[in-house]
């Protein structure tokens, strides 16, 4: 007989995985789960409708969570001379050109942002291997690619994520922690499935949002009813 552990079964009694919840509701039970030793994120998975094989029907865009995620930000900043030391001076946590290069090249991606002038985009291209696959290559539609270092550091520090589709037309991102404020959560959760709403591709058919799933670091994933939501 498989084991389950008291932590799960605790879960289990509190939860239908069938039943449909208000978003509200759903963050009181993530809120009563057994507590961990840290302060657990709070995630989104959103399912799109749409042809994953289609490159114009990606959806990818960016969005500015009113609360933050409530982690700090590591950022990167792809700059040479003088654009460097802004970026550093504005709040990231390494900025410069060659010498980092190398160091991505090599492996190093102990980051959780990269943004880049638009002059250094050719060198930074040629790392595509290594942050291609961890969704931090730079892009000018993201707002990465730019000369404009201090609105974009500040930008992501006071919560501005990216935001893209997986293989399977899956969009996961944490929105919050589970110590924040009820009303915090819901917030930055509501702004963020009505950027995704708003982000459908002209060429998408049918539903576009076919799930929406809250859950926290080793929580239950709970289903939220979006009927009231224009979807």
């Amino acid at each position: 007989m498989k084991y389950v552990s008291k932590r799960k079964k605790n879960i289990a009694a509190i939860f239908d995985p069938l039943k449909f919840y208000k978003l509200e509701d759903a963050i009181a039970i993530l809120k009563k789960c057994p507590s961990l030793k840290f302060d657990s994120s709070v995630d989104v998975a959103i399912k799109v409708g749409v042809d994953t094989s289609k490159s114009e029907q990606m959806v990818r865009g960016t969005v500015s969570l009113p609360h933050g995620t409530g982690k700090k930000i590591v950022i990167l900043v792809f700059a040479k001379g003088e654009k460097a030391k802004e970026a550093l001076d504005a709040g990231a946590d390494y900025a410069g050109a060659e010498d980092l290069l190398e160091k991505v090249k090599n492996g190093w991606t102990d980051f959780d942002a990269v943004i880049s002038t638009p002059d250094m985009m050719r060198e930074v291209g040629k790392l595509g291997k290594v942050l291609g696959p961890k969704g931090l290559m730079p892009t000018p539609k993201a707002g990465t690619v730019t000369n404009d270092l201090v609105k974009a550091i500040q930008e992501m520090k006071a919560g501005k994520i990216e935001f893209k589709m997986d293989k399977g037309g899956v969009i996961q991102n944490a929105i919050g922690k589970l110590s924040f404020e009820d009303k915090n959560l819901k917030e930055n959760a509501t702004v963020y499935f009505q950027t995704i709403l708003r982000s459908r591709p002209p060429a998408a058919k049918g539903t576009f949002i076919h799930s929406f799933i809250l859950t926290s670091t080793m929580g239950p994933g709970l289903k939220i009813d979006t009927s009231g939501w224009v979807a």
